[in-house]
């Protein structure tokens, strides 16, 4: 076959293997276990799928920005694809990639082909990929080098970049600039803040990582404060976590501590008194902060891999591209939403849920939610659910949200979200038994609003002997609870509390052993919790999640709302 479109190298190298093509983008990071190889999200096409030494094809990547760990890890340790191919602009994959070739001598091919191209290639069974041409039976595609962009570097940029600092900040300019080549970027801009990602044990490849760079003196030069982390920094020992794990995961947090990041240890940094103002730059990983940032707190952000979030924290610098441009803010996709009467809390994870599934590739806004008046919490779940099915770093909401006033593009198309595909979600949200073991609250990271509800909604009232309840939550949001008397009441409810860590990235003994199936009122847990956890789900409201807590039953219906 030939006609067609040449695909453009990212990352160069040389691959061949059995193509593994779907066509709905994937998070690495909670939907492939590091240790295997193979897909465990539950709710992927390609559930099960092993992807070692494959030719990877999907149009991007989704969900977390630890996916360039995930794959990072995967590529030292040789259960990685031999190559992977897009359809649309990526870069958390494409990051571990550079970060694989760049610090660590293992080269990943990463290609781009247009649609055309790229439906022939997924229909092979095989493929061949080098650095001039990719071959399958009966197809060649031309590839043609990577692209070459000319900076407009900064005099301290170029100091940077020649070392005058330090090998740490040299190694981490030279990536932050490979990454801006590869967005197109033709220059970088400063920010003031970081969110750094990495310090997740999302695999052995974090920790390497981070302490690759402490050995090379890596200090950071804005401020940067930290995700949740894997364990209970100061408790893990106590719990029973095993110090094969413990140990690590402690480790790779002391590791960013030590270049001089914030240990806040919280998924849900813009509950912070630091979270950035309208307009301000700024550099977060972290899906759904990511997403909150830009499309509420009115900051810009591009949803920065893992590891670039730490060499930008090194310089201060970003690639000026993406939604740091206004431009490219605009909403590519209007989602008309029928909004149900009388609906409750859970309705906002849902929709975020299905606005991602609607809007995959591009920046939503969503119509019709204004007179539902949604909350700070409920737009923090919105945003969440919104990050597990999407690769936009933002959304707006009509009447909502502080950039949503103009957000559509000239160009935009229409979709909707009807009543039936509320329930059809709902439904498939909800596969676990009516018997649950565990409830899980705090995926992202509690808000004192959030426990406050929590409290009230419990009353005083003990927790059924069989059923765990956990909630994760930030350090000062639990010193506030703590202050206004709310940590008592739900420690007297039997509630367990847990700083540091969260669910996306919990694990047993803490996760507790003897659970079968999972309530949560979390979208975002709801999506990743089978794949992370090995149980299944049920999704509901927080009254569903009380319920739940007192009774041990999930009773299998529909809300009112929906009914």
């Amino acid at each position: 076959m030939s006609g067609l479109d040449p695909a453009r190298s990212i990352l160069q190298g040389s691959a061949e293997g059995p193509v593994i093509a779907t066509g709905e983008a994937l998070s690495f990071w909670g939907g492939v276990d590091p240790a295997t190889g193979c897909v465990i999200d539950v709710h992927h096409p390609l559930h099960g799928v092993p992807l070692t030494g494959s030719i990877l094809m999907m149009p991007s990547s989704r969900g977390s920005c630890t996916g360039s760990g995930v794959l990072l890890d995967l590529v030292l340790t040789g259960r990685g694809p031999a190559a992977l191919v897009f359809s649309e602009p990526e870069d958390v994959l494409t990051l571990g990639a550079l970060i694989a070739s760049e610090m660590f001598g293992k080269p990943l091919p990463v290609l781009r082909l247009a649609p055309e191209a790229f439906a022939a290639l997924a229909r092979a069974k095989t493929a061949r990929i080098g650095d001039r041409a990719i071959e399958a039976e009966g197809l060649t595609i031309p590839v043609v080098p990577p692209a070459t962009v000319a900076l407009d570097l900064t005099d301290g940029d170029r100091a940077m970049l020649d070392g005058a600092e330090s090998v740490a900040v040299a190694q981490a300019m030279r990536i932050i600039s490979a990454m801006a080549a590869q967005q197109g970027a033709l220059g970088l801009v400063d920010v003031t803040q970081a969110h750094i990602d990495g310090c997740i044990y999302a695999s052995p490849a974090n920790l390497t990582f981070a302490e690759k760079m402490v050995e090379m003196g890596a200090k950071v030069r804005i401020p940067a404060t930290m995700n949740a982390i894997s364990v209970d920094h100061a408790n893990w020992q106590r719990q029973g976590v095993p110090p094969s794990f413990g140990d690590p995961a402690a480790r790779l947090a002391d590791a960013y501590v030590r270049m001089g990041c914030r240990p806040t240890f919280t998924c849900s940094p813009y509950l912070l008194d630091s979270a950035p103002g309208a307009g301000e730059a700024v550099a977060w990983a972290e899906s759904n902060a990511v997403i909150f940032a830009n499309s509420v707190l009115g900051a810009r952000t591009a949803k920065h891999p893992d590891f670039l979030d730490l060499c930008i924290a090194l310089t201060g610098r970003a690639p000026l591209s993406g939604v740091y441009l206004d431009e490219h803010r605009k909403a590519r996709r209007i989602i008309d939403v029928e909004l149900p009467a009388g609906a409750d809390d859970a309705f906002w994870p849902l929709i975020g849920y299905l606005a991602g599934r609607a809007a995959p590739d591009r920046i939503p806004l969503i119509r019709g939610l204004a007179p539902a008046e949604p909350s700070r919490d409920d737009l923090k779940a919105l945003c969440a659910a919104f990050g597990t099915t999407s690769a936009a770093p933002m959304l707006h909401v009509e009447g909502v949200t502080p950039e949503a006033g103009g957000a559509a593009a000239e160009d935009a198309d229409h979709a909707t979200i009807t009543r039936a595909e509320l329930t059809a979600a709902w439904s498939a949200l909800n596969e676990g038994p009516d018997e649950v073991e565990l409830v899980a609250i705090g995926s992202p990271h509690a808000s004192l609003a959030e426990c406050r509800a929590l409290a009230e909604a419990l009353g005083g009232r003990k927790r059924h002997p069989d059923v765990a309840v956990i909630v994760t939550a930030g350090h000062e949001v639990i010193a506030k609870a703590r202050g206004e008397g709310i940590l008592a009441r739900l420690q007297e409810s039997g509630v367990q509390v847990l700083p540091d860590l969260c669910w996306c990235s919990i694990s047993e003994p803490v996760f507790p052993t003897r659970t079968r199936a999972v309530m949560t009122n979390s979208g975002k847990y709801a999506h990743y919790g089978p794949g992370l956890s090995g149980r299944t789900v049920r999704f509901g409201s927080l009254a569903d999640c009380v319920s739940a807590a007192l009774s041990g039953r999930v009773p299998p219906r529909l809300p009112e709302w929906l009914s």
